[in-house]
């Protein structure tokens, strides 16, 4: 079991070796193709996905045939259907491999026999839970109050690894625009700097 996960739980919690050793049993590593799917719409998410190393986005497509990114997740963060995994009912979310990856899987089963056993891990869940949700909430604000050059413009400054990895398509509907409208202001940024 890669020491990556625990030096990630590490910044939470701090596990004794047979709490660490109880941790990672929890986990199994799977390897993930490009344009792979680990979660479709209308099966349950049964795992919570640690990416090792990779590149992952989540997106459902709307009624017009138009897919919406709801959360892309690289090296050292989590993704999966939250409302599939949490209820344990047929999720809505695509999530797919936009790179070969390798991810820790737990499942919802271990996952909270994990947390009834020790509250260390009650707690690093809760906490990863609490952080998710603050980060959805600034990026709920951010489409709501800043244009889409100011939304772009705080993404490349405070994610500049995953503008590198994700592609354009992914990151224009990440962000609420188009491909198009995302090349513009890309264009338009590179103009000023020369």
């Amino acid at each position: 079991m890669p020491s990556k996960i625990l030096e990630y739980i590490a910044k939470f919690v701090k596990l004794d070796e047979e709490e660490a050793l109880l941790f990672c049993n929890s986990f199994k590593e799977v390897k993930v193709k490009k344009r792979q799917f680990i979660v479709q719409p209308n099966f349950t998410a049964k795992h919570r996905n640690y990416v090792l190393k990779g590149a992952f986005r989540a997106y459902v497509i709307g009624d017009e045939g138009q897919d919406h990114t709801i959360n892309i997740a690289i090296d050292d963060w989590w993704i999966t259907d939250y409302n599939s995994y949490i209820y344990q009912q047929p999720a809505t979310l695509f999530v797919v491999a936009l790179e070969d990856s390798t991810v820790l899987q737990i499942d919802y089963d271990k996952e909270q026999s994990l947390k009834k056993q020790n509250h260390k891990f009650e707690t690093f869940f809760r906490i990863i839970a609490e952080r998710g949700l603050a980060f959805q909430q600034r990026r709920l604000l951010s489409n709501l109050t800043q244009s889409a050059e100011e939304r772009y413009e705080h993404f490349v400054s405070n994610y500049p690894q995953i503008v590198q990895r994700v592609p354009q398509y992914a990151l224009a509907s990440y962000l609420g625009m188009t491909t198009e409208f995302l090349s513009r202001i890309r264009n338009k940024r590179i103009s000023k700097k020369s």
